[in-house]
């Protein structure tokens, strides 16, 4: 059983930085992607950026592109996502997600298996 736990949400200015971190367990994750997705109050659940374990290869949202981040850290089976430029309009519960069995980029929330429970990134205007 795939277990993902986020970390290092909070409160931050506008223009500060976050670095969340999800720590994946229970399989090898060798033919996995790896996302994170936000959710806003009121609003779709939203894909960011996603990493292939295998390879590293990343694709980001156009909202999100330059100003984020992800990473992988194979010996610690961790994914990172490093948020710079923090807006207001980041404010949401960002969500760690994980697909098995594939070799390509997948950016729809419905094919992805495993989710994590979620951290709280606040941004302050």
């Amino acid at each position: 059983q795939v277990q993902l736990v986020e970390s290092g949400g909070g409160l931050v200015q506008a223009g500060g930085s976050l670095r969340l971190s999800c720590a994946a367990s229970g399989r090898t994750f060798d033919r996995f992607a790896l996302a994170w997705f936000r959710q806003a109050p009121g609003k779709e659940r939203e894909f960011l950026a996603v990493i292939l374990w295998s390879g590293g290869s990343t694709y980001y949202a156009d909202s999100v592109k330059g100003r984020f981040t992800i990473s992988r850290d194979n010996a610690k089976n961790t994914v990172s996502l490093q948020m710079n430029s923090l807006k207001p309009e980041d404010t949401a519960v960002y969500l760690c997600a994980a697909v098995a069995n594939t070799r390509t980029i997948v950016v729809l929330s419905a094919f992805y298996d495993y989710w994590g429970q979620g951290t709280q990134v606040t941004v302050a205007s």
